[in-house]
């Protein structure tokens, strides 16, 4: 069974960078779509990022397009979510999800595999 470990978050301010690591264990996800979601307080969940087994596809939610960038190493069993120019609108729970094949990558439904969260906090 895979288990996903986030971990990166942190208290930063208004245009400040991080970028969050999603350790993978119990098996292997060189084969598996990624994807980052958040949430917010009181908000639901939302889709960030995408990336697919091979790396050579990434798709991202307009409101984070040319601020995050999403990659992985499968050689580290890791996927990465890079955050530029964080807002407060960013200030979440940031989960990784992994799945086989995918109808839909933005659709937390068809991830079979979460990770607890990391807190991100854009202060203002």
């Amino acid at each position: 069974q895979v288990q996903l470990v986030e971990s990166g978050g942190a208290l930063v301010q208004t245009g400040g960078s991080l970028t969050l690591s999603c350790a993978a264990s119990g098996g292997s996800i060189s084969t598996y779509n990624m994807g980052w979601f958040r949430q917010a307080p009181g908000k639901e969940r939302e889709f960030v990022a995408h990336i697919s087994w091979s790396g050579g596809t990434t798709n991202y939610a307009d409101s984070v397009k040319g601020r995050f960038t999403i990659s992985r190493d499968n050689a580290k069993n890791t996927v990465y979510l890079q955050m530029m120019s964080l807002k407060p609108e960013d200030t979440a729970v940031y989960r990784c999800a992994g799945a086989g094949a995918l109808s839909d990558y933005s659709d937390g439904y068809y991830y079979g595999y979460w990770g607890q969260g990391t807190q991100v906090t854009v202060s203002s």
